[in-house]
C-alpha cells in the first residue's frame, strides 16, 4: 500500500485567517482599534482644550496607565480564572459603557479634568482584564502551529486601526463634534462584545478551561513564581526590557536628530514617521510567517536592530536616515511578533493570564521609566550620542546574555496543572 507524504505546513502569514471565527475576530479587532485611537487622538485634544496645559495631557495618560502598573497581576489572574469568551465580552461591554458616558457628559458639557481622569482610571483598570483576555482570546480560535500567524494579523490589524482611528479623529470631531467621538468608540466596544459568542475554535486549537479554585482565584502568586522561575520568560523580559530603555523611541531620539543634527522640520520627521509604519507593517507580515519563535530569535532581532540603531545615529543625511529606518522598522516588529508568540504560547494554557498580568505591569514600569532615562541620555550625549550608546548596549547586553546562558546548566520547572505537577519542559513547546 503506498502512502502519499504529508503537505508541508504553511507558513503564509494569512493562515490564521483560513478559519472563520478568525476572520469574524479581526473584523471586530480592527473596528475596535480604530474606536480606540480615536478616543485617544481626542481625549488628548479634549484635555489640552479643557486645560491648555501638555503636562496634564501627558497626567491624563499616566492615570490610565497606572493601573497595569499596579493590577495587572490581579486582571491576569481573573482571565485564568473565568471563563474567556464571557470575561472578553464583559470587559469590551464595559468599556464601551465607559465611552458612552464620556460622550453623555462632553455632549452636556459636564466634563471637567477631574471627572476626565476618574474615567481614564477606570478604564485603565478594566484594561488590566481586557488586554490578556482578548490577546489570548484570539489564540484559543487557531491551532497552535498558527498563533504567530494569529499574532502577526493581529499586529497589521493594530496598525491599520491606529491608522485609520487617527485619521478619521479629525473628521469626526470636525464634522460631528468630540462627544461622536466617543459615540462612535463606544458603539465599536459593542460590536466586539456581539462578536464574540460567536466565535469558535478551529479543530487542533488548545482549549482553555479556567482551573483556579475559589479559594486562590485572584493568588498571583503561581503567576509570579511562574514567570520569576522561568529562565526563558526571564530572558525574553531581559532582551525586551534593554530594548525598550535604549532602543524602540524613536518618536523621540529620531525627532531630535531630524530636527536637530540633520537640520530637518516637522515635514521630514513625518516623512521618517511614515517609513517607521510601512517597516512595522512590513515586519508584521515577516512576523507572521515564523512557525516556531524562540527567545533565541527575539534576541538576534533585537541586537540587529540595536546594530541598525547605531549606524541610523551616525546618518549623515536624511536620505542616508530613510534608508536605515525601515529595516529598523522591520527587524523590531518582527521582534515584537516573535516575542509576543513566545509570550503567549510558553506557559500551560491554564497559567498564561498570569503570565500576561506580569508582563504588563513589567511593561509598564518600561513604558513609564524608558523615555525620561533615554531623554537623560539624549542630554548627556546628543541624539547621535544616544542612539549610539543605546543600540551598542543592546548589542553588547544581548550578546553578554547569550555567552552566559550557554554556560548554564537547564533546570525544569514544576508547574500546577490542576491537581498534579509537571516538569515545565516537557509540557511546552516552544523552542527556547
Amino acid at each position: 500500500m503506498s502512502s502519499f507524504p504529508s503537505p508541508a505546513p504553511s507558513r503564509s502569514p494569512w493562515r490564521s485567517l483560513r478559519y472563520r471565527s478568525m476572520r469574524w475576530w479581526s473584523v471586530a479587532n480592527f473596528v475596535s482599534n480604530a474606536g480606540t485611537w480615536m478616543q485617544l487622538t481626542v481625549q488628548n485634544l479634549l484635555v489640552l482644550q479643557i486645560t491648555g496645559s501638555a503636562a496634564a495631557t501627558g497626567l491624563s495618560m499616566s492615570v490610565q496607565a497606572a493601573p497595569a502598573l499596579l493590577i495587572s497581576v490581579f486582571g491576569g489572574a481573573a482571565v485564568d480564572r473565568w471563563p474567556r469568551r464571557l470575561t472578553a465580552a464583559v470587559s469590551q461591554a464595559l468599556l464601551g459603557a465607559i465611552a458612552f458616558v464620556t460622550a453623555l457628559m462632553v455632549a452636556l458639557d459636564r466634563l471637567d479634568v477631574t471627572s476626565l481622569m476618574v474615567l481614564a482610571a477606570i478604564t485603565g483598570v478594566v484594561a488590566t482584564v481586557d488586554g490578556p483576555a482578548c490577546s489570548l482570546l484570539g489564540n484559543d480560535l487557531v491551532p497552535a502551529e498558527d498563533v504567530p500567524s494569529a499574532i502577526g494579523v493581529g499586529a497589521l490589524v493594530h496598525q491599520a486601526g491606529r491608522l485609520t482611528g487617527a485619521a478619521l479623529a479629525g473628521v469626526t470631531v470636525g464634522f460631528l463634534g468630540t462627544a461622536a467621538a466617543y459615540a462612535a468608540n463606544g458603539l465599536s466596544f459593542l460590536f466586539v462584545a456581539s462578536v464574540i459568542p460567536f466565535l469558535r475554535p478551529a479543530k487542533g486549537a488548545v482549549k482553555h478551561a479556567a482551573t483556579a479554585r475559589p479559594r486562590d482565584a485572584l493568588s498571583v502568586r503561581e503567576g509570579l513564581a511562574f514567570f520569576a522561575r522561568r529562565p526563558r520568560l526571564l530572558a525574553l523580559a531581559g532582551v525586551t526590557g534593554v530594548s525598550a530603555v535604549f532602543g524602540r523611541n524613536y518618536q523621540l531620539t529620531l525627532a531630535v536628530l531630524v530636527t536637530g543634527p540633520l537640520a530637518g522640520g516637522a515635514g521630514s520627521f513625518g516623512t521618517v514617521s511614515t517609513v517607521l509604519a510601512a517597516g512595522g507593517i512590513v515586519g508584521a507580515v515577516l512576523g507572521a510567517r515564523l512557525r516556531r519563535p524562540s527567545v533565541r530569535v527575539v534576541g538576534a532581532l533585537a541586537a540587529a536592530g540595536g546594530l541598525l540603531q547605531v549606524v541610523a545615529g551616525l546618518s549623515p543625511s536624511l536620505a542616508v536616515l530613510l534608508v536605515m529606518v525601515l529595516p529598523m522598522a522591520v527587524v523590531e516588529s518582527v521582534s515584537d511578533t516573535a516575542g509576543t508568540a513566545v509570550l503567549q504560547t510558553d506557559p500551560p494554557a491554564h497559567m498564561r493570564g498570569r503570565v500576561l498580568g506580569v508582563w504588563g505591569s513589567i511593561g509598564t514600569v518600561w513604558s513609564l521609566g524608558g523615555p525620561p532615562a533615554l531623554g537623560l541620555l539624549m542630554e548627556l550625549a546628543g541624539a547621535r550620542g544616544a542612539l549610539v550608546v543605546g543600540g551598542l548596549v543592546i548589542a553588547g547586553a544581548i550578546g553578554a546574555g547569550h555567552v552566559l546562558h550557554g554556560r548554564r546548566p537547564v533546570e525544569a520547572v514544576a508547574v500546577r496543572g490542576g491537581d498534579t505537577e509537571a516538569p515545565a519542559r516537557a509540557a511546552l513547546g516552544t523552542a527556547a
